[in-house]
């Protein structure tokens, strides 16, 4: 049975650092304002608000209500952790909690995650919180990391170090320099709307791992799959065959925790039959 292994410690803050300095909420405002390319006007329409308003609560003149902190933040798209870091900033109590995943009150949820990654199988799924580390693996996911060095597989395991280190399952993608590249890419789109530096620490890691070699040595790549028409297929070597995976990323829709909200579940889809049939016949 797959466990949802709780962290040893709470998440590391998503640091928020505005744009420019200054106390108070205004310049946080301004700061996710100008991230997301909003202008003034824009954001007031959005709130049902004036643009003199919103310039007063930025500058300082004026100190938005609760309500008014959190309609900006969710038209501006702000990360639940982040909200309540403007609510603060505000003079507010945070709004949102941030419950450990292994409290009782989380057993419903934990539950739903294992049962939901099971029926998965045979095809990998895990859940991951907002610095890639796993907190839930089906049998399928650990199937995949034969020859993974032992340090990378302590907990808390993490999904970039484990794809993208040397010691890791990198030497065996086949197409590691599109699969780095789109790990990175991805990365830094989360960088940009969280704003988190624990995550952008990790990216510095990863990234200065040594990338694969401009020409790939041994043998011409094989013809891509017909899954790479749609979607990015990651082609890995295992137990002497070729697989090959698209991944898909779900999370949940208007959650009301931090935990929750930074919780999201990946599944490895087999990207042509071959993957499939060999999947299908794993013993378990």
């Amino acid at each position: 049975m797959t466990a949802v292994v709780p962290k040893d410690a709470s998440p590391a803050p998503l640091a928020v650092v505005p744009s420019e300095p200054g106390p108070g909420v205004g310049p946080l405002l301004r700061g996710w304002r100008r991230l997301r390319r909003v202008s003034q006007l824009e954001l007031a329409l959005r709130a049902e608000s004036s643009a003199r308003h919103i310039s007063f609560v930025e500058t300082g003149r004026s100190r938005p209500s609760e309500e008014m902190v959190l309609r900006l933040a969710d038209h501006l798209d702000v990360p639940v952790r982040e909200r309540n870091t403007l609510l603060l900033a505000a003079g507010y109590a945070p709004r949102y909690p941030q419950t450990p995943l292994d409290d009782p009150a989380l057993g419903a949820l934990r539950d739903g995650l294992e049962r939901l990654i099971r029926c998965y199988e045979p095809y990998p799924a895990l859940v991951v919180d907002a610095a890639y580390d796993v907190v839930a693996a089906n049998r399928a996911i650990a199937a995949l990391l034969t020859g993974v060095a032992e340090h990378l597989l302590q907990p808390p395991l993490n999904t970039m170090r484990l794809t993208l280190h040397p010691e890791g399952l990198a030497p065996r993608i086949r197409n590691l320099d599109e699969w780095r590249g789109h790990l990175l890419d991805q990365m830094r789109r989360q960088i940009a709307l969280s704003r988190s530096e624990p995550l952008r620490a990790l990216y510095d890691e990863v990234r200065a791992y040594p990338a694969p070699p401009s020409e790939p040595a041994g043998p011409a790549p094989e013809p891509p799959s017909p899954a790479a028409r749609f979607a990015l297929p990651m082609r890995i070597e295992h137990a002497g065959r070729m697989l090959s995976f698209v991944s898909s990323i779900s999370t949940f829709n208007t959650p009301m925790d931090v935990t929750v909200a930074e919780l999201a579940v990946e599944t490895l889809l087999p990207a042509d039959r071959e993957t499939a049939a060999f999947l299908q016949g794993l013993p378990w």
